[in-house]
């Protein structure tokens, strides 16, 4: 990514001038110039003409190769600034120069990079630059640097390699080991989509609370929602060693904020509601309803996902105000995840350098220094690298909780606890937590095909087949048999909503109840395909009659709408009205004396009376 061109310097003379005399002098001495001026403005003469003359090649071949790629990178692609985070995230490492440890210190020689870049950090805050005039002259010969890609593997790391510090009393020796912890691999494309169809039906029933104020789940709400998520969450609380901190809920926290920024539901009383776009999208398709979704969630304010790195105080205090859009965030994350291959695991620390080298970091904050670990007064983040821990809470988060419970990423991770975080655990107060985000544990992820779909990098989407463990047995009396495997809580809640159970492993098809089913926005054809595939045979014709008459009555009937009844003063006042060419169009005759207007036809229709030389009172009511 190309930074904007506007260097601070436009001349060699203006870099040379903020230089005391000794510095220049120091200048001098990297060059073969014989007659060595003494004055001020001489030296600074006498270096900008050998820069300016044909030695300027030479003297940038004398360079090794990572200075000139720090020399080329400015010519091409910061604008004349040597940014060195955003070198060393490219190359790896920085080059060997450091003017401020070097150059300014009594007794020290220049370095041949000094020559290119001046630093003007004490006046205008921009680093080091190279003079606009020298960054043309070098743009001759300098040729362009290697462009940055992004990594990507065929598979993500199966273990990493964590080394733990201990103490031998015996020895008295600190003692080194190295422990390999497995990878869990976690493919979310198929699960997502299960798990909404899902929660929605959970929400139908009123089983969701939230609270009034935060519009957050409570407990209860986790815990009933947990059951029916395919796979469950992606860290299990009875495999937590118990000397560390609890990690909590991820995927079932998400899918109930997700549903209310995706305007699926909202909150009724104590307990969430589906609106009519939620009753919808318990019969639409799950990709089409987590594309829209995801598109509504980049635009919701409901949730900072900041917030849900609880290791990071103040918030809610002062730190609040210095927090930046949460959308203009996370469309700077969409922005880079767009240039992502799909299909490709991509490691998290990979995807972090992308960002830094390519000049593309996000803020959090304006005023970090609000914002803290343990308690106020400590540990605060003012002081961290310009990619602080905020960035990388906040990346963690939307693309752990957020993107990959939609099932647009698959994941691959390790236990928070097991990946240690250096720059974090270096701060005051950190010692007193396992981990700094239940997140910490991401290493690697993959645009699947339903993530290229929603993020506008594939034209269209085909769902792969979903299978199902359980196996049931459909009998011609319209009786439901179970004959393999307990079914699943998600199963289970399907059963619910479509049939009524009559025992432990028998559930009955009935006619009322899959009506009422499919009333209230759950489809028919879905819950036919899952018995189709749970079955190890053909529905008998009993059954297939079953669907068929059912899907026939629940799509016999369509709601039009709210209209408004019209009472004419008699039958030929009503015949008239219904039949001329100025309000027909807008109503129809109901009985002798009545009409019906749809409401949002009323305005042309009461136009149109007019018109006709009429006029309708308006209601009372």
């Amino acid at each position: 990514m190309t930074a904007p061109q506007h260097p601070a310097l436009k001349t060699l003379e203006e870099g040379l001038t903020f230089h005391t005399v000794d510095e220049l002098k120091k200048l001098l001495q990297r060059l073969p110039i014989r007659d060595k001026p003494t004055r001020k403005a001489e030296l600074v003469d006498a270096i900008a003409q050998y820069l300016r003359s044909p030695n300027l090649k030479k003297l940038w071949k004398d360079l090794n190769e990572l200075q000139q790629s720090a020399v080329a990178e400015a010519v091409y692609v910061t604008g004349g600034r040597y940014l060195p985070e955003q070198f060393q995230a490219k190359y790896g490492q920085l080059p060997e120069w450091d003017t401020r440890s070097s150059f300014y210190r009594y007794g020290r020689s220049a370095e041949l990079l000094d020559l290119f870049f001046y630093p003007l950090s004490n006046y205008y805050g921009v680093g080091d630059v190279l003079p606009e005039d020298l960054r043309l002259k070098l743009k001759a010969f300098v040729p362009e640097p290697q462009a940055l890609t992004l990594k990507s593997t065929d598979q993500p790391p199966e273990s990493i390699q964590v080394k733990y510090l201990s103490y031998d009393y015996p020895t008295r020796k600190r003692v080194r080991t190295v422990e390999a912890v497995s990878v869990v691999r976690c493919p979310t494309e198929q699960a997502a989509q299960q798990d909404l169809l899902a929660v929605l039906r959970l929400v139908h029933l009123g089983k969701v609370s939230v609270s009034d104020k935060t519009l957050m789940p409570g407990k209860a709400a986790l815990k009933a929602i947990a059951p029916l998520l395919q796979g469950g969450d992606y860290y299990s609380e009875t495999d937590q060693p118990k000397d560390t901190d609890a990690i909590g809920d991820i995927k079932p926290f998400a899918w109930v904020m997700l549903l209310q920024g995706g305007g699926l539901a909202q909150l009724k009383g104590k307990k969430l509601e589906l609106t009519r776009a939620g009753q919808k999208a318990m019969g639409a398709d799950p990709a089409k309803t987590i594309q829209v979704i995801w598109k509504k969630w980049l635009k919701t304010t409901l949730l900072d996902e900041l917030r849900r790195t609880e290791t990071i105080k103040g918030q809610t205090g002062k730190g609040k105000r210095g927090l930046t859009a949460v959308g203009g965030r996370r469309k700077h994350i969409v922005d880079v995840l767009s240039q992502c291959p799909t299909e490709r695991w991509i490691t998290y620390e990979d995807l972090k350098q992308y960002l830094i080298a390519s000049g593309q970091g996000f803020e959090i904050s304006r005023s970090p220094e609000n914002l803290y670990i343990s308690e106020p007064g400590y540990g605060y983040l003012y002081d961290t690298s310009s990619w602080s821990i905020l960035q990388d809470a906040y990346l963690r988060c939307f693309l752990f909780e957020y993107a990959a419970t939609l099932g647009l990423i698959d994941v691959a991770y390790a236990a928070p606890y097991e990946v240690p975080q250096s720059e974090f655990h270096q701060l005051w107060g950190a010692d007193d937590y396992s981990f700094l985000s239940r997140y910490d544990g991401l290493l690697a992820f993959r645009i699947n095909p339903l993530g290229a779909f929603c993020m506008g990098l594939a034209d269209s989407y085909t769902a792969a087949p979903v299978t199902v463990e359980s196996t049931l047995r459909v009998l011609p009396n319209l009786d439901i048999v179970m004959t393999g495997p307990p079914l699943s809580p998600a199963e289970a809640l399907m059963m619910e909503t479509f049939t009524s159970q009559t025992s432990d492993a028998v559930w009955k098809l009935d006619r009322e109840t899959a009506l009422k089913a499919a009333e209230a926005g759950h489809a028919l054809s879905e819950f036919q395909d899952f018995l189709s595939r749970a079955s190890a045979e053909a529905f008998p014709k009993t059954v297939e009659q079953f669907f068929k008459d059912c899907r026939s009555r629940s799509e016999s009937l369509q709601d039009k709408g709210i209209a408004r009844l019209i009472e004419c003063a008699d039958a030929t006042l009503a015949a008239l009205i219904a039949h001329d060419s100025r309000t027909k169009k807008y109503c129809q005759l109901a009985g002798e004396k009545h009409l019906v207007v749809l409401l949002d036809q009323e305005t042309r229709f009461r136009n149109g009376l007019r018109k006709l030389g009429y006029s309708l009172p308006l209601s009372q009511q």
